[in-house]
């Protein structure tokens, strides 16, 4: 099985959709207090993500998709930053919040993972962003249908993740498919931590906010 389709398999198989807090946004089931205390964990990976991309580029050969994916997720903060200004949580206390320990575990390995080396770090992100439109899409049919949210401060950031990782996501599968079979081994392992630790980071919401593990 070609790398690609051993990922897309890891991809389903921990899918962040199967998650509890994912399945309960989706039905409903959480409260704006649930969606502020996420809006204050998944910060941290928001504003981590251009230093993982900046990680890449760094061993990248100057490939110039990479560099302009670096600039992207750079813009892609503020939204977030409305999104959970729209449920109430301050710019201030956003920015000045530092996340739990598992959430900053979970960033952490996130950031290794990046800079362990160039396959590692491209299949890292592509374990990241390959489900994140359909995810987004989920999100915004969740905060329309069940919370009244649909103006655009909080639905931007995913509509903005519906369209750019389908072309981010693209980027990194095309380097996989020209990946040397002697890298795929750790660039294989390298997206199954990174399916991991994102996971391992809803864990630390579910725990935190909502109680209770991921079933």
């Amino acid at each position: 099985m070609h790398i690609v389709q051993k990922i897309d398999s890891e991809i389903d198989r921990r899918s962040l959709l199967k998650h509890s807090f994912y399945q309960m946004w989706s039905e409903g089931k959480l409260t704006i207090d649930h969606l502020r205390g996420y809006s204050l964990e998944y910060f941290q990976l928001v504003k981590a993500v251009p230093k993982f991309v900046e990680n890449i580029a760094a061993m990248g050969m100057d490939n110039e998709e990479i560099i302009r994916n670096a600039k992207e997720e750079n813009e892609h903060i503020e939204p977030w930053v409305r999104f959970a200004s729209s449920l109430g949580v301050s710019r201030n206390y956003l920015i000045d919040y530092g996340g739990t320990v598992k959430t900053n575990e979970a960033v952490g390995k996130m950031i290794g993972l990046t800079d362990a080396s160039f396959e590692e770090g491209v299949a890292t992100m592509y374990a990241y962003e390959m489900e994140i439109p359909k995810i987004s899409r989920n999100k915004i049919d969740g905060l329309k249908k069940f919370y009244g949210l649909s103006n655009e401060d909080t639905t931007k950031y995913f509509k903005i993740h519906e369209e750019a990782d389908v072309r981010h996501a693209q980027v990194w599968r095309e380097i996989l498919d020209k990946m040397p079979a002697e890298k795929q081994e750790d660039a294989f392992a390298a997206a199954v931590e990174s399916l991991k630790a994102q996971n391992s980071l809803l864990d630390s919401v579910q725990e935190k906010y909502v109680g209770g593990k991921n079933c």
